[in-house]
Parts: C-alpha cells; sequence; structure tokens
C-alpha cells in the first residue's frame, strides 16, 4: 500500500476504447490527477497483446508491454479493462492476493465471481472498485454503497444498456422495425457484430446481479436474475403501448422482499409519465426506491469509450486517495450476509396481454373470469378493432376482435397462470403478446 510520500504507480491491463482514454487522462492530466489525490500518481504500464495495434489515443511506447503479470507485480494499483473472464479474472485474483488494489468494469466477471474477489480484497485489505461495472459515466454504484449506506433500499429499476434502449426508441419515436433498429445501431456503433449479449438481456441481467449485491447487501450472481430480451418485440407491441399511453424499456429490476429479493430483466410498459420512460437513445438511467430517501434517478451517457473513462477514472482517483491514506476497504457485502434470490413467480407485477378472440357475445365475461379465477383483476381494456382470424370462415366467422388488457398489480406466478389458461379458451384465437408492466415504485 501507497505512504503519503509515496508515488501510486498504475498498471493499466487493456487499451481499447476505454483503455486508451484512461491512458491519455492519466498521462496528460497527471498533474491534476495527482492534485486531486494529494499525492504523485504515474501509469508505469500498459499492458496489451498487441504493441503495434492502432489505438484511438497513441501510447508512449515505453508503457507498453505484454507481459501482464509483470505489471500487476510491479503496481500498487491495478485498472483491468480486458473484459471477459480469463485472462482478466486471474490477473485480478493475483494483485488482490498481493494487497494491491483494482479498478474494473468487468461486469460479466462481477456478476459470477465478485463476491469471492470481495472475499479475497477483504482478507488481504486490498481495494476493489467498479463503478463503471454499471451504467458508464452515471455514478451509481458509490452512491448506493456510500451517499445510501444509512438508508435501506427496497427496489432498483435501470436501463443499464444503451444498445437496447437506442434500438426501441427507434421502434417508438420512427415506427421502425426491430431488424431495422438494430442495423442502424450496428451502424452507428451502438451494438456489436454479433448483438446478442445485448439484445437477449445478458449484460443488462448481469449489472442487475452487481446492483442487487450493492443495494441489498448480499451476493447475487448472473444466474439468479431472469432474464428475457428484446428481440421478440414487435412493431405492433410498440403501437399498443404508444395506442395507450405506455413505451417499452429493458428494465434490469432488483426488488427486495421480507425473505429475499427478485431479480429480473425484461422488456416492460412504462407509463410515458414515469422518469425513465423519457430515457432515449444510448442513454442509461437508474430509479432507486428507498425508505428515507423516497425515490431517485441517476442519468447519463451508459457506453462509449470517454463516458466510460470517466467513472473509471473516478475510481481511480478515490481508491489512490484510500491508498494515500492507508485505509482498509469496507467489504461490499459483509461477511455472512446472506438474502436468498427468489424465483420470478415471487414478483409481483402487472401484464399487458394482447389476444385475438372471437368476435361474438359473451367473451369478454369468458376472460374475465378466468382473471377472476386466479385473483388476477382488470386495470384497463381496450378493443382496438375487428380482426382477419385465419381458418374460421368455415365456421362463419371471418373476423374476429382484438382485445388488450392491462391487469392491475398480482402475484407473477397467478399472471402466468392466468396466461396460461387464456391461451386454452375455445374464444381465444391467440395471445400475441405478453409484457410486464410497472407503474411505479
Amino acid at each position: 500500500m501507497a505512504q503519503a510520500e509515496d508515488i501510486v504507480r498504475i498498471g493499466l491491463l487493456g487499451a481499447g476504447n476505454v483503455g486508451a482514454q484512461v491512458a491519455r487522462t492519466l498521462v496528460e492530466e497527471r498533474e491534476l490527477i495527482s492534485a486531486r489525490v494529494g499525492t504523485p500518481v504515474k501509469l508505469i504500464g500498459v499492458a496489451v497483446r498487441d504493441p503495434e495495434a492502432p489505438r484511438d489515443w497513441k501510447i508512449p511506447g515505453e508503457l507498453l508491454t505484454t507481459d501482464a503479470e509483470a505489471l500487476v507485480d510491479e503496481a500498487d494499483l491495478i485498472v483491468e479493462l480486458i473484459g471477459g473472464y480469463e485472462p482478466a479474472g486471474a490477473l485480478i485474483e493475483r494483485a488482490l492476493r498481493r494487497g494491491a488494489a483494482v479498478v474494473t468494469g468487468n461486469k460479466a466477471l462481477l456478476a459470477t465471481r465478485g463476491a469471492e474477489l470481495d472475499a479475497i480484497a477483504a482478507e488481504t485489505g486490498a481495494v476493489l472498485r467498479y463503478e463503471a461495472s454499471v451504467g458508464g459515466a452515471i455514478p451509481i454504484l458509490r452512491p448506493i454503497e456510500e451517499s445510501l449506506s444509512g438508508d435501506r433500499i427496497t427496489k432498483i429499476m435501470g436501463i443499464v444498456n444503451g444498445t437496447t434502449n437506442y434500438i426501441l426508441d427507434q421502434m417508438d419515436t420512427t415506427g421502425a422495425a426491430f431488424g431495422d433498429a438494430l442495423a442502424e445501431a450496428q451502424k452507428l456503433g451502438y451494438a456489436e457484430a454479433d448483438p446478442t449479449a445485448d439484445v437477449e438481456g445478458h449484460d443488462a441481467a448481469a449489472k442487475a446481479a452487481i446492483l442487487g449485491t450493492l443495494a441489498f447487501h448480499a451476493p447475487f450472481t448472473l444466474d439468479e436474475v431472469y432474464c428475457e430480451g428484446i428481440s421478440q418485440v414487435t412493431a405492433d407491441d410498440i403501437e399498443a403501448a404508444a395506442a395507450s399511453g405506455y413505451v417499452i424499456k429493458l428494465l434490469a429490476i432488483a426488488e427486495k422482499h421480507d425473505d429475499g429479493a427478485v431479480l429480473r430483466v425484461h422488456p416492460t410498459l412504462l407509463p410515458r409519465t414515469h422518469p425513465l420512460a423519457s430515457v432515449r437513445g444510448a442513454f442509461n438511467a437508474v430509479f432507486v426506491v428507498a425508505e428515507n430517501a423516497g425515490e431517485l434517478m441517476f442519468y447519463g451517457q451508459g457506453a462509449g469509450g470517454k463516458p466510460t473513462s470517466s467513472a473509471i477514472m473516478g475510481d481511480v482517483v478515490a481508491t489512490a486517495r484510500r491508498l494515500r491514506a492507508s485505509v482498509a476497504e469496507t467489504p461490499t457485502v459483509p461477511a455472512g450476509a446472506h438474502l436468498p434470490a427468489l424465483p420470478i413467480e415471487r414478483a409481483t407485477t402487472q401484464y399487458y396481454i394482447d389476444m385475438q378472440v372471437a368476435d361474438r357475445e359473451g367473451v369478454i365475461a369468458e376472460i374475465a373470469q378466468v382473471l377472476a379465477d386466479h385473483h388476477v383483476s382488470i386495470e384497463s381494456m381496450r378493443q382496438p378493432g375487428s380482426v382477419s382470424v385465419e381458418g374460421e370462415v368455415e365456421s362463419g366467422e371471418s373476423v374476429g376482435a382484438q382485445v388488450q388488457i392491462v391487469t392491475h398489480l398480482a402475484l407473477e406466478k397467478d399472471l402466468d397462470a392466468t396466461v396460461k389458461q387464456l391461451k386454452s379458451l375455445d374464444v381465444v384465437k391467440s395471445v400475441t403478446s405478453v409484457l410486464r408492466v410497472e407503474v411505479g415504485k
């Protein structure tokens, strides 16, 4: 650990878009960063696979190295921006076990090994920080850990993936189909060539695990997060939501119950009056509900080299200050903390159900009875108009009706049972869409 008169030696692992920006800041703004820390800081090396590869900022050649392990063994503070599970995991563990501090934005690793790495840091007195793992430039993890540490957080809802928010926003504002909006996101650099991790919700699920762990002071992992992506959201869903005063967003939700917590990621209908509904393009936002503070929202750039490097540098300065003061880090998850992850069936939600039904007397009453049998009540119902019903001409019934229902709050298990029974009714030709609804805290 660095003493007050020492230089804090920083080693950077990885020099992609974010890494190059961090290297630039540490070199060009060294005096400013040192002044903010209160002691000199120095970037002593940048570990890369290919020193000759082109980068957003030309890193001085004397800083580049291919020996990541040697750099880890020399530095006081390691900034890990390689990403993925390995070799990032092994290098972070190596640093922590020798007592070096680590700053990382590696959400996938933290969502699977976060509790383990926290325990290693606690054992050796090392510092482990990861503000950039959720929400890019948005300062959300430190406020949860510090500003709200004396409060009790009951729920977090977040738009934490800029790719999916851009796609859904394009579908909502321009009427674009999912495929066209995805192609535009890829063209603009918001989506990868393989967008699976984003559009299927895996990226957001990793962030939900991290948010739940910090908010509820108990370890949660990626495999404990219920996950649905947006690839099945259609232009018809977007249009129907808009007609009812809603917008569809992919939300990461962590909600505390008396006996556990439900962590979930899925497309969600939000009233257009909700603060999260106004989050446009590739921006991110996290909505926090606490017992005393009430409702809070954190909003900002969710991706990109510069925004993410801002979060990384915030952690670097805070960590370097802690090293200078020789203050031991408080573990994120207290030893022995336990709050089980509950299945999605324990969530309390509302449902939007879109159905094609027979256009005849008594249909609505039959549908309403199914909901009542499962203790689910109707908040609102729309009948946009007649629709063609394939295969019904022989029976003399060439058209059907479209019915869209929004339920009141109910247990997910009751809502799921309701939908299953609706699908079995003779009068229901098809259930074309089922989406969850969040209207407030």
